[in-house]
């Protein structure tokens, strides 16, 4: 790997730079009458998830700390790093952050927008070899297996989106892609500083890489042709709806005119070490015993929605001393047929009669709505995050309808011991009692409740039209892919899952 000695070093904003800033103006007053505290506005809607982070850029005057898994070259990909190339035009420094497994694709677009003189752009746990990346696992499988799974977007080091979902077509709602089922939240207040301190934490970290030692230079002139590209892009018809979002989306103004409605509650931010990327952080220093500790034990219930849930052995253990001590037990998660990593689930299915049996109650999220639903595109909705989508994405839970996490930690053996986390521990009934109310509700509609027959056998139970309708193998999947799944789940390969 290359030298770092010659790194840049930087910091996020100050909190006094950044109160002289239109966000910053905007937002004092109303965090001075709840100090300590963080406002918090939920951002369900895929397209209200792309307006958000394009006004975000829109509005900072001075700093754009962006830092993500997943960041793909397509529409929504295009048209947020022109947000981010424009705001570098008008004076933002930008740093971007980017796992350099999600960046395919990518190479001349990150090479060209380096050489911007207010952007820098870092790559985490990079692969030297570029063509094919796969070479990286074959030789440097351990360090090449790590992950940043960090999701984040703080503007002026005063308003932050934090949450599920990566920058691509299927995570913000585009026909044409597998459309994810996802939660954001937009963050102001107390907690907007922990999350410009960690990201400052990664930007220095021994995995993050400039681009400039990495990929192979590009001539001057493609930046130019990036920003045609990004005007071509931005006039094309599968463009005109996130145009359209953002011409349409209301919230960023009524943030800088005050009037945009929080729920403001004490947030922590919870985050792995980035040393964590290198296999060399902490116990104490993970995510999961940051859970641990904030959350303690759960006394009356847990609703969890996570889209791959791998409990291992070790976790239903855990859940079957909760149930038996009376605690309720729900969790969502993808359906076979509606999971986008086959190899996930079997780690999960292998699990799945021992979390039944233990008194689990287990939803499996659906890839399709009933035709008769479909008939109006306002029932489209499918669940607790505002778009039925064909994949569950989100990750969020709630304990005793007090607290609630969202954020980027799935309940699996990868996100606990080899990726890096982050997310929000947010002491909120409101947002508890509204995961849990999803349960009663809209996860029923849109799911297979998973149940155990008077003979013992995992049935799928579907309700349409009032009615149910029992399935004795997973719906809506081949018998070659249930055979692919079962023998995957026999593979010594749940650690990597």
């Amino acid at each position: 790997m290359p030298d770092l000695s010659a790194r840049t070093p930087s910091v996020a904003l100050s909190q006094t730079e950044a109160q002289d800033t239109a966000l910053g103006r905007a937002i004092a007053p109303q965090a001075r009458q709840h100090p300590g505290k963080s406002g918090i506005y939920a951002l369900p809607d895929a397209h209200d998830a792309f307006a958000a982070r394009a006004l975000l850029a829109r509005s900072a005057q001075k700093t754009l700390d962006v830092q993500y898994y997943i960041w793909r070259g397509d529409v929504t990909g295009t048209l947020l790093l022109e947000e981010l190339r424009a705001a570098a035009d008008r004076g933002v420094r930008v740093r971007l952050l980017l796992d350099d497994n999600g960046t395919s694709g990518l190479d001349s677009e990150l090479a060209a927008l380096h050489m911007h003189p207010n952007i820098e752009i870092r790559l985490f746990n990079p692969f030297v070899v570029r063509q094919p990346k796969i070479l990286g696992f074959v030789t440097d499988f351990m360090r090449s297996n790590r992950r940043m799974h960090n999701k984040s977007f703080t503007a002026d080091n005063q308003a932050t989106i934090v949450g599920g979902r990566n920058v691509g077509d299927e995570y913000f709602g585009a026909a044409e892609a597998v459309l994810f089922a996802d939660l954001d939240v937009m963050a102001i207040g107390a907690v907007v500083n922990d999350v410009s301190a960690d990201f400052d934490r990664y930007w220095a970290s021994e995995s993050a890489y400039p681009v400039d030692l990495i990929l192979p230079k590009v001539d001057a002139a493609v930046l130019q042709t990036l920003a045609s590209t990004a005007k071509s892009v931005a006039e094309s018809r599968p463009a005109a709806e996130y145009m359209r979002a953002i011409k349409e989306s209301a919230f960023i103004s009524q943030m800088l005119q005050g009037t945009l409605v929080y729920e403001w509650a004490d947030t922590r931010l919870v985050s792995d070490d980035p040393a964590k990327g290198l296999g060399k952080a902490a116990s104490d220093a993970m995510l999961t015993y940051q859970l641990t500790e904030l959350l303690g034990r759960p006394t009356h219930n847990v609703d969890l929605i996570s889209p791959y849930f791998v409990p291992t052995a070790a976790g239903v253990e855990v859940f079957t001393k909760m149930a038996k001590s009376g605690i309720k037990l729900r969790v969502l998660t993808n359906s076979l047929d509606a999971t986008d990593v086959a190899v996930v689930h079997a780690g999960y299915a292998k699990r799945r009669k021992d979390l039944l049996e233990a008194g689990v109650t287990l939803y499996e999220m659906r890839s399709r709505l009933p035709e008769t639903d479909r008939k109006d595109k306002d029932k489209e909705k499918g669940g607790p995050f505002g778009s039925s989508g064909s994949s569950l994405h989100a990750k969020t839970f709630a304990v005793d309808q007090k607290r609630a996490f969202v954020g980027s930690f799935n309940f699996d053996p990868r996100s606990a011991h080899l990726n890096t986390e982050l997310g929000f521990v947010i002491e909120s009934p409101i947002m508890a009692r509204q995961i849990g109310s999803s349960f009663d509700k809209e996860i029923p509609e849109s799911s297979y409740e998973v149940r155990l027959s008077e003979s013992g056998k995992i049935v799928w139970v579907e309700t349409l039209g009032g009615q149910q309708i029992y399935h004795d193998t997973e719906p809506e999947t081949s018998l070659f892919k249930r055979a692919y799944v079962a023998f995957l789940s026999v593979l010594p390969i749940e650690w990597l899952l």
